[in-house]
């Protein structure tokens, strides 16, 4: 149930979709495609580079972060609904090269999806369906930000190779 990113990266970083659940960055299913969802997605990036910027300036005085204690509402709302994750921070993590210039996602079933890299640092990650991880066709689904292949994903995405 892990996805490595590796190839023409500074660093191979593993992807863990199961613990995504309770990650802040998902984003419902429903949502992730409409106009709205873009406006939030802005005013998120300016909210992490504030508090990246606090935790620069402050560091010295911060104490270990704490999460945030879930309460039984929202643990309930988490296995009702579908959610997806952006990719673009864990490309970012993994340093992709300059010349890097598309993407192989490589399936459960072992076929190989080529990807333009603009393509792919823009993409979704379907994780989870009614709360509950893929199993079955997981771990992860790959799916266009503009929603082009939403009925269709390309599923089973086991690893994905920059190339």
């Amino acid at each position: 149930m892990i996805v490595p990113i590796t190839g023409n990266v500074t660093y191979t970083i593993t992807l863990d979709p199961t613990v995504w659940i309770f990650d802040d960055r998902k984003i419902l299913l429903d949502e992730a495609f409409s106009d709205k969802k873009e406006d939030n997605i802005q005013e998120d990036e300016l909210e992490k580079a504030s508090r990246r910027f606090n935790q620069e300036v402050y560091q010295q005085k911060i104490n270990p972060p704490v999460n945030k204690s879930i309460s039984r509402l929202e643990g309930q709302k988490f296995l009702e609904n579908s959610y997806v994750m952006p990719i673009l921070e864990f490309l970012n993590h993994a340093e992709i090269n300059e010349n890097a210039t598309s993407a192989t996602l490589v399936t459960a079933n072992g076929a190989e999806q080529q990807v333009p890299l603009q393509a792919l640092k823009e993409c979704f990650l379907l994780f989870a369906v009614d709360g509950k991880p893929l199993k079955d066709d997981g771990p992860v689904h790959f799916l266009y930000r503009d929603g082009s292949n939403r009925e269709n994903p390309i599923k089973g995405v086991e690893k994905i190779i920059i190339d």
